[in-house]
Order: structure tokens, then sequence, then C-alpha cells
């Protein structure tokens, strides 16, 4: 999981850059994509906001560029070196070696050493054309549609072309301004096959390992643009994708292609998760509303819980607890495979971003104020 963004959050963010937009080339922008990662004592006290196994190293990420390692179960951390100074927002390593980490600006890194040392892939400017040629495509296939089609059914027709558009407009002022918008999440299957999402429906594709993507929002149903927040895979194979507006995709077929699922919520889902049984899958969020599916998010249950604090992200542990962290020093656990939970606050309240079990059933909980040591319930050590 990863940070997330509102509509309001992203809109303010534009309207600031279009402020400096005289600034050639959006200099505020292009020196944190220009200025590696400063090296500092702090980072692993400072926010953090996913984290990922690589083999038996833990690697997490967080603001100014900040990536950290442990081979000790998360007594001590050691800094990577990284190309980049903004917020980074996820980590998926499919392989000890290989790992991926996206942020904000559209940034997309990768390592090959167990995330001693990262490589810049791609920046928001490199996806924003990518979208950009894809939506042009898109909008020529739909004008020979038009041309083809019976009378009656034009006038609906013209209306979904005005409307993609309206979007490429958007897209291509965007591009004026910068890379501003932010990548949420990252998946990789293996070594090859991954994807990345993001804010305003952002969904890349690659299968090459980075060399090069293909935008992949033509694959899916999200014609608002509505954040995509998470992405994840379940025990059995499928993929899921959560977002704003209660937005849920499934895939079937490694992502080749998505279905957009009946939603039992209308609020932000900001993360998602398998709970390591077949086909089973928990999706969670703004307010601490948790959902739990046994088929493939085709049917969908609410979890009861006394927690109303939204909910970033979560893990299964070894003896098969699922826990769940959020907002506010949040920590729920479930030991009847995610049918209930039981909460519990940290005195600190800051807020947990991402939680990862660690030997002798311990967690590791990374947010605000860094890397912190917790029991089993989430307690401090």
């Amino acid at each position: 999981m990863a940070t997330w963004f509102t509509r309001k959050t992203m809109g303010a963010i534009c309207l600031g850059l279009a402020m400096i937009a005289s600034i050639p080339q959006a200099f505020a922008i292009k020196d944190v994509l220009e200025t590696p990662a400063r090296e500092t004592r702090l980072a692993a006290r400072s926010l953090l906001n996913d984290v990922a196994s690589a083999g038996d190293r833990i690697v997490a990420v967080g603001e100014r560029g900040h990536i950290i390692y442990s081979d000790d179960g998360g007594q001590s951390w050691t800094q990577a070196r990284v190309p980049v100074s903004m917020t980074l927002t996820a980590v998926s390593f499919p392989t000890p070696e290989l790992g991926w980490a996206v942020g904000h600006s559209g940034v997309v890194l990768h390592s090959t050493d167990a995330g001693a040392t990262w490589s810049l892939q791609m920046d928001g400017i490199q996806a924003a054309k990518l979208a950009i040629a894809a939506k042009e495509e898109r909008i020529g296939e739909m004008e020979a549609a038009i041309d083809e089609a019976p009378e009656d059914k034009k006038e609906d027709m013209e209306w979904a072309l005005d409307d993609f558009k309206f979007t490429l407009e958007n897209m291509k002022a965007d591009l004026k301004i910068g890379p501003v918008n932010p990548f949420l999440d990252v998946l990789f299957l293996n070594k090859t096959t991954g994807f990345v999402v993001g804010a305003y429906g952002m969904i890349f594709r690659t299968t090459d390992g980075g060399k090069t993507w293909k935008d992949w929002s033509g694959q899916i149903e999200n014609p608002t643009g509505y954040h995509l927040n998470g992405i994840t895979r379940m025990t059995g194979g499928g993929l899921v994708i959560v977002g704003e507006a209660g937005l849920i995709l499934m895939s079937t077929d490694k992502g080749a292609t998505w279905e957009k699922q009946d939603s039992p919520y209308t609020g932000s889902l900001f993360g998602v998760m398998g709970t390591g049984n077949v086909n089973e899958v928990l999706a969670f969020g703004l307010r601490g509303n948790i959902f739990f599916s046994q088929d493939l998010g085709r049917h969908w249950k609410t979890v009861a819980t006394d927690s109303d604090a939204t909910l970033n992200d979560g893990a299964v542990t070894e003896d098969g607890r699922i826990v769940l962290v959020g907002n506010g020093g949040a920590v729920l656990v479930s030991t009847d495979d995610g049918q209930t939970f039981k909460s519990y606050f940290r005195s600190d309240r800051q807020g947990v971003m991402a939680v990862v079990p660690v030997a002798q059933h311990h967690l590791l909980l990374l947010g605000e104020g860094g890397v912190k040591h917790a029991d089993a319930a989430g307690k401090n050590l």
C-alpha cells in the first residue's frame, strides 16, 4: 500500500504548481527529480510509507527519497543510494534481488541488488507522454467507429468522445506544468511483469522488467479517472485494484484484462490484501471500513470493528494472524481469517502506513516517526 491523495489534495498541488508555471520546466519538481536523496542518520525515524521483504532483507521507502534496508529484522538500518529526493510511496520485490519503488512526480525506481542501490526507470513526464499517446490513439479509433455507426448510436458515442477529448486536454495541460501526479502502488508478479498505479486512474504495465512501459488505462473501466490506491495479488493468482469512490477491479489473467466489481462502499479504499486463503481478499480504507470477499470480489460482506480510523496497509503473519494498520496509531488484529478484528491504538497516536511481520511473532510498524517495534498485538516493545 501507499500514501493516498484526494482530489482536493491533488487540486491544491496542481493549483500551486500552476502559479509557478512561468518558471521553465517547473524547476521545483525538476530539482527533486535530479537530486539524489540526502544521506541522514534520521532516515529510519522519518516518515516511511511502505515496506517489502527482499528475501531475508526488509526494505522500506518514504519521504525525501529515503530508502532504508535491514538484514537483522529491523534492529539496524542502512540507507540506500537513491537518485531522486521526492516522496516514495510503495515498493515491491518479486525476487530477493530485484525490486521496484514508486512515488511522487511519477517516478519508478529499480534495484538489482536487494535494495542497496537504485536507478530511475521512468518519471512523470515519460508516463504522461505514454498516456497522451494512448489517449490520442483511442480517440482516433472512436472517431472511426462513429463514422461507421448507425445514426441512433452516434449521439452517445459522440458524448463519450467529447469526454475523452476533455481528458486529453487536461493531460496536455498537466504536462506543461511538469510531472505532478504520483504513483501510489506497485506490484511485480515476477522479474519481468509488473504494474504501477496512481492518481487520476494512472496504470502502466511492463513485461520486460521496466525497460519499457505501456499505458494500461484502456484495459480498465474507470472513465472518470478515479485514483487507483492499491494493487495486490491474492493466493490463487487473482489480482485486485482498489481506489477512490469504492472502485474495485479484478483480474484472473495476470492483469491482461480487468473486470469492475460491484462495490460494497462508495468511499475511498486505500488498501487491499489477500488473507492467505485461495481467492480471499480484504479491502479497507476510509473511516475504518473493512470488506471481505471469498470469491474474487464477486460478493462482499462488511467486517464490523470498534474503530473508525482510516486504514492504510495490512499483512499476514506466519501463524496466520491478519494485521491492519492505520491513522492515529491504529493496529487491528484478526485471528479468525479476517472475520473479526480486535483493535488497539498506540499511545503515541502517530499514523502507521505499513506493517511487516518479523521473528518471534513481532511486528515492525512504519509511518510517522519511522520504524517502531511492536508485539503481536501492535503494542510497544
